[in-house]
């Protein structure tokens, strides 16, 4: 019996432990992405071990058009500047919109940062596990790094068609030019075939996408100044807080 206790209080050890490397390991690497860009992400690896191809080019920030900026806020997650990783508004319209079986939303209450975090770090899936993960990671970057960090990353990692990840390899691919020239209703196209990039060709938009894009289109000057200053940053935050006590 003694033998038995002996060897589960090892096992247990060597959990903890190893618990304990990942959770250190986890904040190491989301602190060096702060200023690294990732390489590659799960997601790019399980397309390829598919036999997929993987087309990417890194662009700062400042490369990329403030227009796909505004088109992936107005089409994905409005209040991306005000909130904190998670738009509990909109969570809460999903449950109700779940509860009452309607589906009026374009989108899921799934936020640009939590959408980074899966991207970067987590495989593919539903599973309790990894949503777990997602909301971990999410409060990590959150912390950790700044809203235009987590842009730039959400716009250089996510799969925008069949082996294209990014705003450059999307831009070079549908329309010729960099993601820095790329138009309003470009950005638009783009922005609208998500979430099935893989099926849906922003060069030869269907009815559907189209019409969604002309969507994105009115929805852009009405999401305000997509600045990534203090001041502004602080001031959306601030609208942020009125929108959730409004919505009570």
């Amino acid at each position: 019996m003694s033998s038995i206790l002996h060897i589960v209080k090892k096992i247990l050890k060597i959990t903890v432990k190893i618990i304990l490397i990942l959770f250190l390991f986890s904040i190491l690497l989301t602190f060096a992405y702060k200023w690294i860009n990732p390489p590659i992400t799960p997601l790019m690896l399980s397309r390829a071990i598919d036999g997929a191809s993987i087309n990417k080019t890194w662009k700062n920030i400042e490369d990329i058009s403030p227009h796909m900026i505004a088109a992936a806020i107005a089409s994905e997650d409005n209040n991306f500047l005000g909130h904190s990783g998670f738009d509990f508004v909109a969570i809460e319209d999903a449950i109700n919109e779940y509860k009452q079986g309607k589906r009026k939303r374009q989108r899921g209450a799934s936020t640009i940062s939590q959408q980074t975090a899966k991207n970067v770090f987590l495989w593919q899936g539903r599973s309790w596990l990894r949503k777990s993960l997602e909301v971990y990671f999410t409060f990590l970057i959150e912390n950790l790094w700044s809203k235009e960090r987590i842009m730039e990353v959400y716009l250089n990692v996510i799969e925008m068609g069949d082996g294209i990840y990014g705003a450059e390899a999307a831009a070079q691919t549908y329309f010729h030019v960099s993601a820095k020239k790329m138009t309003k209703w470009q950005s638009a196209l783009i922005t609208a075939c998500y979430p099935n990039p893989r099926k849906r060709n922003p060069a030869k938009p269907s009815t559907y996408i189209s019409k969604r894009a002309n969507q994105i289109l009115l929805l852009m000057p009405k999401i305000g100044n997509t600045d990534f200053t203090p001041e502004n940053i602080k001031a959306a935050k601030e609208r942020y807080v009125n929108y959730k006590k409004k919505h009570k």
